[in-house]
């Protein structure tokens, strides 16, 4: 399905669909699947939008049925998605550009009643949306201003992350819903190393379980905060990081013990060494796994939810590969391109892309 624009004016076609009159609130329509000892050995991947102008590389899902897709190329805008009575998707707009710099966004979180997109790049801009209204609530002009990623703890606290500074990593914090954001001074950070910082490639730089908050970055680092950003420590992994393109791309945790992170060389993407970690002690040490075989460099990885933390899905634009036995060994699945995934129940999600966001439905061969 195609997507029509104004170029002009900037402004989107919408499908006439009071879709967002409701907020942010809508029914579950998800269905578990029961649970089978080999896994899956395909996916279905039903193409939702086609359009040469995405660039997606944030998702967010809400209320188990929703689907809000960040683009970042073309323009900027939200796009949402939902089978509930049929309705399909239109965008959101949000202004290209102000004082003649364009937003470029890679990061988007949303709570039950707002949501959050954040441009990279300097000046960047956090812009909090409901229906059709989009406000600015964060603006940074440091020179090296370059955000990455966004998540939320519950509806009033959340955090965004980004590259280093001012000898620290960039991370801002909320605690009144999104209306004000602080950023965290970098005498309360643990120093970070050179140029280090994290990509913004598809939004799973952060991973939260309860109050438990851990956020991967270019130098191969994880950085723990047990409260909810108000400490931090960080742990060193083994994760391949010589490089300027190396590190972890990607990082998801099951539970407040076990954790996966990906990554590697996304020039290089054929490379298998050292570009899987996992972790059991909730991230205090990591070790590699699958090392020198499939995958290579992925630019996300989710944990399958309701499957014990066994079974894994990491994919980028070299293609899909999964795990049932927590990632030491990975079959590929499909070649189809996508840079971020995140799971509606356990066997289906949505991925997107380049020029495209699809549902992916996990099957196992009878």
């Amino acid at each position: 399905m195609k997507l029509f624009y104004f170029y002009g004016n900037l402004k989107v076609m919408k499908y006439i669909f009071l879709l967002l009159i409701t907020g942010f609130a809508f029914c579950s329509c998800g269905k578990k699947v029961t649970f089978k000892e080999n896994g899956f050995s395909k996916v279905e991947i039903v193409h939702i939008i086609e359009d040469s102008l995405l660039d997606v590389r944030a998702m967010e899902i809400v209320k188990n049925d929703a689907v809000f897709f960040l683009t970042s190329a073309g323009f900027g805008g939200v796009v949402y998605y939902t089978e509930v009575d049929d309705m399909t998707n239109f965008v959101y707009p949000i202004p290209m550009a102000h004082d003649s710099i364009k937003n470029n966004f890679r990061a988007f979180a949303s709570t039950s009643k707002n949501g959050f997109a954040l441009s990279i790049g300097s000046p960047a801009r956090l812009y909090k949306i409901k229906n059709d209204e989009k406000i600015i609530v964060y603006t940074e002009t440091h020179p090296k201003a370059f955000y990455d990623s966004m998540d939320f703890w519950n509806d009033e606290e959340g955090i965004a992350i980004g590259d280093a500074t001012d000898g620290c990593l960039s991370i801002i914090i909320t605690r009144d819903a999104g209306e004000t954001w602080v950023k965290i001074p970098c005498s309360n950070l643990p120093k970070s190393t050179k140029n280090e910082g994290a990509f913004a490639a598809s939004d799973t730089n952060i991973a939260i379980v309860g109050d438990n908050t851990w956020v991967a970055t270019t130098a191969g680092r994880v950085y723990f905060s047990a409260d909810k950003g108000k400490t931090w420590q960080v742990f060193d992994t083994p994760m391949v990081k010589k490089q300027d393109t190396e590190g972890i791309y990607s990082i998801d945790f099951y539970d407040a013990l076990h954790g996966f992170a990906i990554g590697g060389d996304y020039t290089k993407p054929d490379a298998k060494a050292a570009n899987k970690i996992r972790t059991k002690n909730g991230g205090k040490t990591w070790e590699l796994v699958a090392e020198n075989k499939n995958p290579g460099y992925r630019s996300c990885v989710q944990y399958i939810p309701n499957r014990a933390g066994k079974e894994l899905v990491a994919l980028g634009f070299k293609g899909i590969d999964y795990s049932n036995d927590s990632g030491n060994s990975w079959k590929h699945i499909s070649n189809e391109s996508f840079y971020t995934i995140r799971f509606l129940n356990d066997s289906v999600a949505y991925a997107a892309g380049a020029g495209r966001v699809s549902k992916l439905i996990f099957k196992q061969e009878i």
